[in-house]
């Protein structure tokens, strides 16, 4: 069964997001405390291959890599476990150079050319700026160039708190309308439990999950966090990534990226690592921008009317149903809608600052038109901006 739903997703793939962890092209001699530096271009020759015979089934792709601090702390000598904000972004402005000059090198030796594209929130997070970055990356697809994207991290802090191209690489594949993200990660898939806690018990003996096809609580708790001090996230921000495609009717493929034959056993259908799919369902390209691209800068919370409104009959949320707001937002702003239990329910682009709306909150609309007078919205936030989760 498992392996009829992968054929199937692979039988006209034509476009493909395939996602570099930083174990996958290091060195991987151990080192103090596990510590890992260096990029090795041998594992990025041998990539090099595997993106040809990609290539060479007439499907595009695009890669979202990391690497650049890890790459950096060799070039800088930097080998201390923990490093400080700037020299990470001193460690990304040297290691994005030589990470792209081994790329270029290794690529063209296969008769492939690449392109470096540098993202960071705020390219995503403005509309106009998020379309640009997707003409961009279609006009490099269009003439047989292969883009190689990762964050911003010499100039972009909060994404390097958070070092998590496993979310960029979702956010890209739904922005080029990949058919298929693959995470190449140290790690076979998600298992039925932690694998690096034994147990005396064979029945307890974890067990690789071959497909999901909805990402549950349970799930994402099962996800844990990494313990990897090359990689940062783990196997629960691979969880939030597929969660994302998901979606959007994207698939994601967790998989081994040290296994050299990985991709031949991903383009046979053969059953390994982990896939997230739950069918080719998606919601609108704007709307899962707003959901998953933008930082909501504020939460309101609505009473249970509302919260049937929204989510059973899909109506717009209006003053009448706010309970409470938090948090300082403009007109125009992403704001977390949460029920009375603290559950969020939705998210969306809000009609009020938060100034007029604690004003409003729980007003009938024919008091709020005589409060401002024509110059108000009946809606706090317009169905058609507003995405159910």
């Amino acid at each position: 069964m498992q392996n009829d739903i992968r054929k199937e997703i692979l039988k006209d793939l034509k476009r493909v997001v395939i996602k570099i962890g930083s174990s996958i092209i290091s060195n991987r001699d151990g080192g103090r405390a596990g510590l890992t530096i260096g990029l090795n271009a041998d594992h990025v020759r041998r990539l090099a291959g595997t993106i040809r015979r990609i290539v060479d089934r007439n499907c595009e792709v695009v890669l979202v890599s990391s690497g650049a601090i890890m790459a950096g702390r060799e070039r800088l000598g930097l080998s201390k476990a923990h490093l400080t904000i700037p020299e990470k972004q001193a460690c990304a402005a040297i290691g994005q150079s030589y990470l792209m000059h081994t790329y270029e090198k290794k690529f063209e030796k296969e008769g492939l050319k690449v392109a470096q594209i540098l993202l960071g929130h705020d390219d995503l997070e403005n509309r106009g700026r998020f379309l640009n970055a997707k003409h961009t990356l279609e006009t490099l697809l269009e003439h047989g160039v292969i883009p190689i994207i990762n964050e911003n991290d010499s100039v972009t802090v909060d994404e390097i708190k958070i070092g998590d191209n496993d979310t960029l690489s979702a956010t890209v594949a739904c922005l080029v309308d990949a058919q298929l993200l693959v995470i190449l990660s140290d790690v076979d898939g998600l298992y039925s439990r932690d694998p690096s806690k034994k147990s005396g018990k064979k029945q307890d003996a974890p067990k690789l999950i071959g497909h999901i096809d909805h990402v549950t609580d349970e799930i994402e708790k099962l996800a844990g966090k990494s313990k990897s001090s090359v990689t940062v996230g783990g196997m629960y921000t691979k969880v939030l990534a597929a969660k994302q495609t998901m979606s959007f009717g994207i698939p994601t493929l967790v998989v081994n990226g040290l296994d050299n034959k990985a991709s031949d056993k991903i383009f046979s259908g053969e059953s390994v690592g982990t896939l997230f799919w739950a069918g080719k369902e998606k919601i609108k390209t704007r709307k899962h921008w707003i959901a998953h691209t933008l930082k909501p800068s504020g939460q309101i919370t609505v009473d249970s009317g509302a919260k049937k409104a929204i989510v059973e009959r899909g109506k717009s949320l209006l003053p009448a149903g706010v309970v409470s707001v938090e948090g300082q937002f403009a007109f125009g702003n992403a704001v977390r809608v949460l029920d009375e239990k603290g559950t969020e329910i939705a998210r969306g682009l809000i009609n009020y600052n938060a100034r007029d709306l604690e004003q409003i909150k729980g007003m009938k609309t024919a008091a709020v038109r005589n409060l401002f007078d024509q110059n108000f919205y009946e809606e706090v936030i317009h169905r058609d901006d507003l995405v159910v989760l």
